[in-house]
């Protein structure tokens, strides 16, 4: 976590270039895979794939997004499935995830994802492995959503979106392990949407030059939900309170709950799909409410107490993102038909 914070300062730490030699390898090594798929890009599949992602790592929306992608697609008639890594999962891959797979199989997102749209969830590391099982087991899926696989080109995509955190724009601008990026800044300019999450203006200044269709997204909170029933909950009980979080970014978390309860609450971060057990709540028992992101509550549940709540959001796009996602998806089936 600290290198973490190393990399979203707007300079470089002198001991960070240490790294560089790291750096140049793996500058190098992303070179050659994406050379290697221009050179013999990967077959399409028989359905359109939309790929959302980021070009750095950690926490950046992601997950909003698909889950708006699925209800939306299913809103307009169509089958969508989803794809993803299934990171922090033990697998055995490609698995099909279920809404009772244990979130150390699959990794806590695509169980999260799973659970909130009821439609078919395949991981692996190789996402056309997954793509290719979905298709067998749910052959009436018409479009296939990839979670984070905008870097994974075995995978063949028609809608390429990329999420950037406004707040922590690009960091300090270098690529792994100097920097958070996956990829050049440039790559942006080869997407087909930049969605931003926030609101901070010079980050959005900077970044709509990106790409001609970059938007913002809006991320609605729900009601607070019990961790044991998902049971909705009006109003938090009283307590001393702890808000917990193993995501990218824990304190945009943070800065949500102290938004919505005027209460006075502790924070404590974990590195981003930490696997928590039941020793992390003993180590918590001076906390009589716990609260958590959706995303920590999946390794909860099976030893989490009645007063650990999480909160669900959702996420609001633009009106125009839909309309070009939606021209994008005609002009794939004109193509095969």
């Amino acid at each position: 976590m600290a290198l973490q914070r190393a990399w979203y300062r707007n300079h470089v730490a002198a001991y960070l270039w240490l790294l560089l030699p790291l750096h140049a390898l793996f500058v190098i090594i992303s070179a050659l895979r994406r050379w290697r798929y221009r050179l013999s890009p990967a077959k399409d599949l028989p359905v359109p794939v939309i790929v959302v992602g980021n070009i750095s790592v950690g926490g950046t929306g992601k997950t909003p997004i698909t889950l708006a992608l699925v209800e939306q697609l299913k809103a307009q008639g169509e089958r969508p499935a989803i794809v993803a890594r299934g990171y922090g999962g033990k697998g055995p891959f490609p698995l099909r995830v279920r809404s009772t797979t244990a979130a150390e199989a699959s990794g806590d997102e695509p169980l999260l994802l799973a659970q909130r749209t009821q439609v078919p969830v395949v991981v692996a590391p190789d996402r056309r492995a997954a793509a290719a099982q979905v298709l067998q087991q749910a052959p009436d899926t018409t479009v296939i959503i990839s979670d984070d696989g905008l870097q994974h080109y075995a995978l063949p995509r028609q809608f390429e979106i990329a999420v950037v955190d406004t707040e922590r724009g690009v960091g300090n601008g270098w690529r792994l392990p100097i920097g958070p990026l996956r990829e050049p800044v440039s790559r942006l300019q080869q997407v087909d949407t930049v969605i931003l999450n926030g609101s901070d203006t010079q980050s959005q200044a900077f970044l709509r030059g990106a790409t001609n269709h970059c938007y913002s997204m809006t991320l609605v909170t729900k009601k607070w939900r019990r961790v044991t029933d998902d049971t909705e909950v009006a109003a938090l009980p009283e307590g001393k309170t702890l808000a917990l979080a193993g995501i990218g970014n824990p304190e945009r978390f943070f800065a949500t709950v102290r938004n919505l309860e005027s209460r006075s609450l502790a924070t404590r971060g974990y590195p981003d799909h930490h696997q928590f057990s039941a020793a992390d709540l003993a180590q918590l028992s001076q906390y009589e409410v716990l609260v958590m992101t959706e995303k920590d509550a999946t390794k909860w549940r099976g030893f989490a107490h009645k007063d650990c709540y999480y909160l669900p959001v959702s996420a609001t796009l633009p009106e125009a993102f839909w309309q070009q996602l939606q021209a994008k998806m005609k002009g794939f089936n004109h193509a095969i038909g």
